[in-house]
């Protein structure tokens, strides 16, 4: 691929959305990066970016402990008040992120603490987690920061092999998923670029392996 494609599979996989003061963080569950993840999270709290936030993974691969625990007890050891974190812990993917957050939020927040929803996941998967609140949880203002643990900044996701490996992954599953209807395109945000013989292997999700969240199944 040319440098212009590969410019412009980042730009639509990895779309920059400004993060703003909101009612509500939702923290996507990790494997990768956590330290990472939690000190950015616990950044923006100590910023007054969030009031509230909903940590949503279960206990996903092969690991024994939860995801959401494990991010929610870090995020209190720097700093981030028990009080300020409602735990979702049985999520397996990104469609059940999205709509257990969004069960979770309507039954213990009122409706002015969940006006507004500040997104938290992984740069690679950025799109793929816009994309499925714009299904599930249309009803919030959203804003994003999306957090890059890999080696190399953004703008050079294709010269690290796995930052390379996640991105094009991201690129070839949406359109699949889209058909089946288990997301919904931002208009607003750019069309997909159709580029000749970089999809070829495009993902079925109906053909696909049981979902993970890693690298971030939205089944």
């Amino acid at each position: 691929m040319t440098n212009e494609e590969l410019e412009a599979i980042g730009d639509y996989v990895m779309p920059e959305i400004p993060a703003t003061r909101s009612d509500l963080a939702l923290i996507f569950g990790t494997r990768h990066g956590v330290e990472e993840f939690c000190a950015e999270i616990a950044t923006l709290w100590h910023a007054q970016m969030f009031l509230r936030a909903i940590v949503s993974g279960g206990q996903t691969g092969e690991f024994s402990t939860v995801e959401a625990r494990v991010i929610a007890s870090r995020l209190m050891e720097l700093g981030i008040p028990e009080t300020a974190l409602l735990i979702e812990p049985t999520a397996m993917n990104t469609g059940e992120n999205v709509r257990f957050a969004r069960a979770l939020a309507q039954s213990q927040l009122a409706p002015e603490e969940r006006r507004s929803v500040l997104a938290v996941g992984k740069v690679c998967s950025a799109r793929r987690y816009l994309m499925t609140l714009r299904r599930h949880w249309p009803e919030p203002s959203i804003s994003a920061r999306w957090i890059n643990y890999f080696r190399v900044d953004k703008s050079s996701w294709h010269q690290d092999p796995e930052f390379y490996a996640r991105v094009l992954g991201e690129y070839r599953k949406i359109p699949g998923y889209i058909d089946s209807g288990l997301l919904r395109e931002l208009e607003e945000l750019g069309p997909y670029p159709a580029i000749p013989g970089s999809s070829l292997d495009r993902i079925d999700p109906a053909k696909s392996n049981p979902p993970t969240t890693e690298p971030g199944s939205v089944i």
